[in-house]
């Protein structure tokens, strides 16, 4: 197998690891978001967080595993994606690390103040990254100013495109949706409704944005892979919508999750095999060849994912096993710390067995 082939391969792999983590932490993004809108009552905001409480952690390792191979594999795209992008990314480093400390100490103190700047916290970490990872994305796409050492040589400001900010509200709406749906599946009552029409609403603005940001896209470097794939997820969104209004929740979630996955593979089918084009010549822009590791790293590389990716997948499948059962203010132990986030998902376990 040359290196060539290798290179494709791994191609593939970092875009799969990308899409699984903007499919699993898009709703967690979505449901971060809609802490601001959709409860009335601490108990309301304990159950919303307590549906990802037990799985947020989990889903952030897709994109541990989504940067590690990229950086093994195509060394030469990750320096110019980490120096091009270093606000960007380092913005949604800043986020992550802050949500993670909300769903830590939200719980520590059995105050309304403390818990509502946590929830303020965690409200912006979501909405930072979900529209951040947007931007990032359509600028992949679209090609940045690369010279000819492949080093980033365009204005920061100039990541603030048009395109790059349609892609940063697309991918925006699409996550508050997918948490909506998300919501709707795992919740009971109030929560339960408000998420269905909340879904329905965000959907369509969606949809819209979805379809310029995809035709856009498409009109600059599509194939007819990457068209077709567009189309289906624009299918699998409207599915999605359809299912959703009438109330076929779990139908519902799997369409926006099917509809976000395949609209990132798009993305990254469009672009193959460049991974990293450039608006300041396109001799200067990164294609799966020049910005690959060296064969012997790639075959590592490939008997390493083979042993270990199973292992990943089985332990993600068994969580998310686990906690499948919808949950409510009922899961919520009287007299019990209203800020445990994952407790609510634990009850409904303990209630399980």
């Amino acid at each position: 197998m040359d290196a060539v082939t290798l290179a494709d391969i791994w191609f593939a792999a970092v875009a799969a690891l990308f899409t699984g983590y903007l499919v699993l932490e898009g709703f967690d993004f979505g449901v971060g978001v809609l802490l601001a809108y959709l409860p009335k009552e601490e108990r309301e905001r304990q159950v919303m967080v307590g549906t990802i409480g037990p799985a947020w952690d989990g889903n952030e390792v897709w994109l541990i595993a989504a940067a590690g191979a990229l950086f093994a594999a195509f060394p030469q795209w990750g320096a110019a994606l980490f120096s091009a992008f270093s606000l960007p990314l380092l913005l949604i480093l800043l986020a992550l690390i802050v949500r993670g400390m909300a769903f830590t100490y939200r719980g520590s103190r059995d105050t309304k103040r403390w818990r509502r700047n946590w929830d303020r916290c965690l409200f912006w970490s979501s909405l930072a990254p979900a529209f951040l990872w947007g931007v990032v994305f359509a600028n992949v796409v679209r090609g940045i100013a690369l010279d000819g050492k492949h080093e980033f040589a365009g204005p920061i400001w100039g990541l603030l495109n048009p395109f790059a900010i349609l892609g940063g509200l697309t991918t925006l709406a699409l996550f508050v949706t997918h948490g909506a749906v998300f919501l709707a599946v795992k919740t009971m009552g109030r929560i339960r409704r408000k998420a269905k029409g909340v879904a329905e609403k965000s959907g369509v603005i969606a949809a819209v944005l979805a379809v310029v940001f995809l035709t856009w896209a498409q009109a600059m470097e599509g194939s007819f892979v990457s068209v077709l794939l567009a189309a289906v997820a624009i299918g699998a969104w409207c599915v999605a919508m359809a299912a959703n209004f009438f109330g076929r929740e779990g139908w519902a979630f799997a369409g926006s999750a099917a509809a976000i996955g395949a609209a990132a593979v798009s993305l990254f089918a469009a672009l193959h095999p460049d991974v990293l084009p450039s608006t300041a010549g396109s001799e200067n822009g990164l294609d799966i060849e020049n910005a690959a590791s060296t064969p012997k790293t790639l075959q590592i590389m490939t008997w390493v994912a083979v042993v270990f990716l199973p292992l990943v997948l089985l332990y993600q499948s068994w969580t998310y096993w686990v906690f499948r059962r919808r949950i409510g203010g009922r899961n919520i132990p009287a007299g019990h710390n209203q800020g445990d986030l994952a407790n609510a998902g634990e009850g409904g376990a303990r209630r399980r067995r």
